[in-house]
């Protein structure tokens, strides 16, 4: 049994139209492996290591040598700023998995795929945020959303899954293009 801890709760707003304020959600995973998802941005570093990330990775009786996995789910600088901090771990980052100088293929999706709470209603807040392949993006926001009872979405709190939120996208995938 695994459990997932929100160690840093993302955010991203539009200050104009060229320009946002964002951090990614930070994510512990323990149990058998332990998983940190997204890892902040290089900024963040002074803050994470003195006060932040040390003190919640040994909130679970943690240090950064006990992560197996740094999960990045794509590799903008605000989801992989600190990586480096979990040198024996192997890292996958977007479709790259690497241990040191190996790489292993792997087929993953990049990006976020739900941004924040708010993309639910209005798809504009994920799309605006740059997706790869939009239409494939909403089925596996779907798929996720039918499988999932909560989410923690890349750049906001974690939200519980609702059927009126299963509802929502079901709608959005419908009118999704084939």
């Amino acid at each position: 049994m695994s459990d997932v801890n929100v160690l840093y709760e993302g955010y991203s707003i539009m200050t104009d139209k060229d320009q946002m304020i964002a951090n990614c959600s930070c994510i512990l995973i323990t149990g058998n492996q332990n998983v940190i998802v997204d890892t902040m941005t290089a900024w963040d570093s002074e803050k994470i290591i003195t006060d932040f990330l040390f003190t919640a990775l040994q909130k679970y009786n943690l240090t950064p040598d006990k992560i197996h996995y740094v999960v990045s789910t794509h590799g903008h600088s605000d989801h992989i700023g600190n990586n480096n901090l979990f040198l024996n771990a192997k890292h996958i980052v977007g479709y790259s998995v690497s241990f040191r100088d190996k790489y292993y293929m792997h087929s993953f999706d990049k990006g976020d795929l739900f941004e924040k709470y708010e993309d639910i209603e209005d798809p504009n807040v994920w799309l605006e945020a740059g997706s790869d392949d939009p239409v494939q993006q909403m089925r596996n926001r779907l798929k996720i959303a039918e499988a999932a009872d909560w989410i923690v979405p890349g750049h906001g709190p974690k939200f519980q899954v609702t059927e009126q939120i299963r509802n929502s996208l079901h709608r959005q995938a419908g009118n999704a293009p084939v």
